[in-house]
């Protein structure tokens, strides 16, 4: 089959259609031969995707014999090798050494650093196997001007070393192990007929020993893919140097080729056949010199022509966000398929890839992507990992209600029901809490519902959650079962029989795979605490991929960056072309310097960078190629790919060529597309900016009941009271609960009011502060869940105690009120005013004070003028008989006593002038809002433009500018009898939360 003798290398150009040439190359070598003697070829590819296109070709041609075709790494039955440690064993072993490295010496990494130190760990342990360098390479490491890091790496990798052992190999040590009795094999029989490796770079030690071993075969043959046969012999000498070489694209092939003692000039052409654009190449192969003779870019730049050939094919679009880059590569790919054009994006950026898919999916275009979704973003891999996270800490309802509202959860019992109660319990916790469920507040809770078998809900949920914060350290064969226990009960619901949908479809049972590896494994993995499990799961599902039988278009394709090589489209888009992406940043590597690598024989991280270039130079040959890229993300601005930008700037410098023009040119390509892309997103008809809203509702549906509070709400922003009272939209308490200012100030004046109503007379200051400490102690106890908040506002009270203390003694007043509600009727509007003053003393001279109690700052003396009207409006209902018990009665003064980081008293001298002004403004406020000409306007006198409004959604604030006018519309209909549909305000501390029966 082959002529020449020696290692055979053969190479075909970038451009080419890889496997159809391969296949070609392959027919016209075999065209003489027995018919049978084509299934005695052994050919091996690099991807599954290869192993399929080839098979395509071959059979597409006929009736025939096909060559038996493997992977690279399914090597040859070689009898007497061990069984290899399975690869999540080793993780699990590695896991617990390097705990115990964290535990001896903090200071390497956090314990949440276990995992991610476990896999590097394992990915340094494979490649040196798979490069066959051994741990005493390691050990013999001078790292006597290194720091001291890399001295205790050194120090731990001689504890790892007995895992290198023959005994219990690892997967690459095996393949090594393989590779190498392969090769002593054939050098005593080599095998007699062809043997060939097509595709491959020999980028990893094991698979490039066996190209090596397969070179030397008699009939053996390597077919390198995009081999630069323009490559001028200088460049080629000049990659010696490893560290100003690896990140070129055919520094692979210049390893390679010394390995088997053949220079560049000895690699033969596969076929005869021509890149889609010689001009294109050389232009790529220039823009991609190694860094040290760049400076041919001043040399051959100059000789180089067909410029406008070259870009006649390419098109780039710089988007400048990835949603346009995203759209623009989407309408491509439709136009691609309306052509009936083969067409591939190939990127590494899997947010990319999403939006392209969710982009074609307007059309109904589902592209063929070949890396599947992952499995931690799958239905039951979410399902799983919030499980694992119910373990070890308090539940919160935020947590509860994720759990319950996941479309796995009780899929094998009444599903309608479950979520119907559901929705029950969000609106209960939101509500009145508590932010820390428990089975008892469940049974509780179903103990006020109708008898429809919530209570049986309740106890099945109760049963299940009880007990979980408990958990603690333990060995992960017991996490494992508790995990996968408390999983399969939640997604059978209470009166199931099945596991329900969890372990179903794809999705299923790759989660199901992977949790039984977990299980199979779990007694090597020793003792884990909650977190640490978390930690490893999430580790094992972010492996996992999902590849769901779709009906996928077999002419549109998303392929990975490897892929290039499969090549066969029409139309290659290279997108997310920004430096991070193409090419991806090398990982941090916390075991080896570069310098220590270096030495030790190891790959150096320029490895990577290395390969995408040579895919890169791959897929940018292609018959027609657009490049993409965002300008900007969500964050920053990106930085262009460096072989993008190596492009655009040798062409921007090839002046006499043309090369600005040609850049120009494919710039200009890329506009189109982008502007086709806006109009796409252009609605057909524009749509105005919403008005600043004022509505007019009827004189009948408004409020004829307000708190003091609501007061001033309809000062400062009237939209909300017509929103809340009006509309009866009332907003959400949030679900994740926390230790607000809202919770803050209600604590406070529990604190405050049990304090007053119990102060005995006479009591000495010491024993006064004790017991106010006493009561805020148990206060917070009881009402706050959180144990930092409980400390935290603990010290701020003690911090102001005094002050407090002071303070009621200044004013020598009689408490005679404490949160008791009272009303006035604003005869003769019909209109009642509602107030629950804090509190409210009798002074000596039998006037009164009232006070009232802020946990920030009170409001100065002109606010309380124009907006905060609340302690003015109580006093005058006050003169006014508004509280029981009191009558009319003369009021002296009011004070807000802020109890904040800056404890003040704002108080003010009141007379019946004062509160005879408030009451007719009051009169006047009211009055206007019963006329129908009168609207609500949105935000009319807020403290600050930013402060926000629990109603301004609606308001569709941000379409309009607080300097706006508003746009007075009438709505609804005035009723025959005015009085109705009125409605009524709640009281004075409702706040936020809507009543029982108004959901």
């Amino acid at each position: 089959m082959f002529d020449t003798p020696g290692p055979r290398l053969f190479g075909l150009p970038p451009g080419v259609d890889f496997p159809a040439a391969l296949v070609r190359g392959l027919r016209a070598r075999m065209a003489g031969a027995v018919p049978e003697a084509m299934a005695r070829v052994e050919l091996y590819v690099n991807t599954q995707r290869m192993r399929r296109r080839v098979t395509e070709l071959m059979t597409a041609e006929g009736e025939g014999f096909l060559p038996r075709i493997r992977l690279v790494t399914e090597l040859p039955p070689v009898p007497g090798l061990p069984a290899p440690v399975p690869p999540l064993r080793r993780r699990l072993e590695l896991a617990q050494l390097v705990a115990r490295l964290i535990e001896a010496q903090p200071d390497i990494a956090p314990r949440s650093a276990l995992f991610d130190l476990s896999d590097s760990l394992a990915e340094l342990i494979d490649e040196m196997q798979g490069e066959g360098v051994p741990p005493e390479a390691i050990a013999r490491l001078d790292v006597a001007d290194h720091s001291a890091h890399w001295q205790r790496t050194q120090a731990f990798m001689a504890i790892v070393a007995p895992m290198f052992g023959a005994d219990a190999p690892d997967a690459q040590a095996l393949a090594r192990m393989a590779v190498e009795r392969i090769a002593a094999r054939w050098a005593e029989a080599p095998p007699d007929h062809p043997v060939i490796v097509a595709g491959s770079t020999g980028s990893r030690g094991t698979t490039s020993l066996f190209m090596q071993a397969v070179a030397r075969l008699p009939q053996g043959a390597l077919v390198l893919p995009g081999f630069d046969f323009d490559l001028p012999a200088a460049v080629w000498e000049g990659m010696d140097d490893a560290l100003t070489a690896e990140d070129h694209p055919q520094f692979r092939f210049h390893r390679l080729m010394g390995l088997v003692g053949v220079g560049p000039a000895e690699v033969g052409r596969w076929t005869d056949e021509i890149p889609p654009s010689p001009a294109r190449n050389r232009l790529i192969s220039l823009s991609l010199r190694p860094a040290p003779v760049t400076d041919q870019w001043l040399t051959e730049g100059r000789h180089l022509t067909g410029l406008a050939e070259a870009a006649r094919g390419v098109t780039l679009i710089e988007a400048p966000g990835p949603r346009a880059e995203a759209l623009a590569v989407a309408m491509i790919l439709r136009k691609a398929a309306e052509e009936g054009r083969r067409a591939a994006l190939i990127t590494s950026d899997r947010g990319l890839t999403r939006q392209v898919a969710a982009a074609l999916d307007r059309w109904g275009i589902v592209p063929d992507d070949s890396a599947g979704k992952p499995l931690a973003l799958s239905a039951p891999g979410r399902f799983l990992r919030h499980v694992a996270r119910l373990f070890g800490r308090r539940l919160t309802g935020e947590t509860l209600l994720t759990l319950l509202k996941h479309p796995l959860t009780a899929t094998g019992a009444d599903r309608g029901n479950h979520l119907r109660w559901t929705r029950d319990l969000e609106l209960h916790l939101r509500r009145k809490g508590p932010p820390f469920p428990a089975a008892a507040d469940l049974v509780l809770w179903a103990g006020t519902r109708p008898a429809d078998g919530v209570a049986d809900w309740a106890r099945w949920l109760g049963g299940l959650i009880e007990g979980l914060d408990a958990a603690g350290p333990r060995p992960l064969a017991d996490h494992v079962t508790s995990h996968l226990a408390l999983a399969e009960a939640l997604a059978t619901g209470p009166a199931g029989a099945t596991t329900g949908e969890l372990w179903l479809k794809e999705a299923g049972e790759a989660a199901r795979a992977a949790v039984e590896e977990l299980r199979r494994e779990a007694p090597h993995g020793g003792e884990l605490t909650p977190a640490d499990y978390t930690d490893l799961f999430d580790a094992i599902l972010a492996r996992g991929e999902v590849r769901e039988a779709v009906q996928a278009r077999p002419d549109l394709m998303i392929w990975g960056t490897l892929e290039a090589r499969v090549q066969g489209a029409d139309l290659v888009i290279l997108g997310g072309l920004n430096d991070g992406t193409w090419p991806q940043l090398p990982p941090p590597d916390p075991w080896l310097n570069r310098q220590m690598r270096l030495k030790a024989g190891l790959l150096l991280p320029e490895r990577r960078i290395g390969l995408s270039a040579h895919d890169y130079s791959q897929a940018v040959a292609a018959p027609e190629v657009v490049l993409t890229r965002a300008t900007r993300d969500a964050e920053a601005e990106t930085v262009p790919s460096r072989w993008l930008n190596r492009l655009m700037n040798l062409m921007s410098g090839l002046k006499a060529g043309g090369g600005p023009e040609a850049l120009a040119g494919m710039r200009a390509r890329g506009r189109d597309w982008l502007d086709l892309a806006a109009a796409l997103e252009q609605p057909a008809t524009p749509v105005p900016l919403a008005a600043r809203p004022a509505p007019q509702p009827p004189v009948s549906a408004r409020p004829e009941r307000l708190a003091v509070t609501g007061i001033r709400t309809l000062i400062r922003d009237p939209y909300a009271v017509y929103a809340r009272h009006i509309l009866r939209l009332y907003p959400l308490d949030p679900l994740h609960r926390a230790p607000d200012a809202r919770l803050r100030g209600s604590i406070l004046h529990r604190i405050l009011e049990a304090f007053v109503k119990d102060r005995a007379p006479g009591g000495d200051r010491p024993g006064e502060r004790a017991r106010l400490m006493r009561i805020a102690e148990a206060v917070l106890a009881e009402d706050v869940p959180w144990p930092a908040a409980r400390a935290l506002w603990l010290a701020r009270l003690d911090r102001a105690a005094d002050f407090f203390l002071e303070t009621e003694a200044a004013h020598a007043g009689t408490p005679v009120v404490l949160e008791e509600e009272g009303r006035v009727d604003l005869t003769p509007l019909r209109f009642t005013l509602t107030a629950k003053p804090d509190r409210i003393d009798v002074l000596p001279d039998g006037r009164l004070h009232i006070l009232d109690y802020k946990t920030g700052t009170p409001p100065t003396k002109k606010q309380q003028e124009q907006f905060d009207k609340q302690l003015l409006l109580e006093a005058a209902m006050a003169e006014r008989g508004g509280f029981r018990g009191l009558g009319p009665a003369e009021v002296a003064r009011i004070s807000y006593i802020g109890l904040g980081a800056s404890p003040k008293v704002e108080s003010v001298e009141t007379d019946a002038a004062l509160l005879g002004q408030v009451w007719e403004g009051l009169h006047a406020l009211v009055g206007r809002y019963m006329r129908r000409e009168q609207g609500y306007v949105s935000r009319r006198a807020m403290f600050g433009e930013r402060f926000p409004g629990d109603y301004d959604h609606l308001a569709r604030f941000g379409e309009w500018e607080m300097s706006d006018a508003p746009v007075p519309v009438p709505v609804g209909a005035e009723a025959p009898d005015e009085g109705a549909g009125s409605t009524e305000a709640g009281t004075d501390r409702d706040k936020g939360s809507c009543p029982e029966d108004a959901a």
